[in-house]
């Protein structure tokens, strides 16, 4: 039962799904949210606030601009997808607080958040804070 317990409690510590993403851009927390795909699937589509640092770029220089107190949140594609597991491997090794977006941002879409891009779903519900 423990070793139960503790997969759980990491699975928590260190993923985060599309309505808790939501969620927290909505209120405002400080959440930075990282695609970690190369910049042509970025510009097709992406995440509302995202920023694009595609996980083979990320260095020490590459990442020195970022402030390490915040939550990073990582995502890819989807399921099929491992950039945002590279990427979140690689920001945890450079000393950043990360989670990985379980489902990627086709998760994201199933889930009826909208997106941004060329070809972004503005249909979905959008990011809105009230602060």
């Amino acid at each position: 039962m423990e070793a139960q317990i503790k997969h759980y409690e990491n699975k928590l510590a260190f993923e985060m799904d599309p309505s808790d993403l939501f969620d927290a851009l909505n209120k405002g927390e400080k959440v930075v949210v990282v695609d970690a795909r190369k910049a042509f699937g970025f510009e097709v589509e992406h995440i509302p606030t995202a920023i694009n640092i595609p996980h083979r770029e990320m260095t020490t220089e590459s990442m020195q601009h970022l402030d390490k107190e915040l939550l990073y949140v990582t995502y890819c594609d989807g399921i099929g997808c491992n950039a945002s597991t590279r990427g979140a491997l690689n920001m945890a090794k450079l000393g950043f607080k990360v989670k990985e977006l379980i489902g990627g941002i086709e998760w994201w879409k199933f889930d009826g958040y909208a997106t941004e891009g060329t070809n972004g779903v503005k249909a979905g519900l959008k990011i809105e804070c009230a602060c």
